[in-house]
């Protein structure tokens, strides 16, 4: 199977114009995003809910949790650790999860 291609700038930028949060790291390799809950066990919570969708889809995001709070980084090891198609995907269904705990 061929890895997916990176994500020209263009691409990439108007991927992040259409998501909710979610910015450039640093180093320009990856997507991220920080998210916030009132509780660690809704932290906790969102992330298995995540899990869920991550493993459907073939792809696991890099996350940190500390309490209420979970960062989540993206991008695609198979393609050369780079932001895809397959990222912006899960940005999207990440945001969706996120928009339920938010109402």
């Amino acid at each position: 199977m061929m890895p997916l291609p990176r994500l020209s700038d263009a691409e990439r930028d108007a991927a992040l114009a259409e998501l909710t949060g979610w910015t450039l790291r640093e180093d320009g390799l990856a997507i991220s995003r920080d998210f916030k809950f009132g509780t660690f066990s809704e932290a906790f919570a969102f992330m298995t809910r995540v899990a869920f969708i991550a493993e459907k889809m073939n792809h696991h995001p890099e996350w940190t949790n500390v309490w209420n709070k979970v960062e989540i980084n993206l991008n695609t090891h198979d393609a050369g650790n780079v932001v895809t198609e397959k990222d912006r995907k899960l940005a999207a269904a990440i945001d969706k999860v996120y928009e339920s705990y938010s109402k």
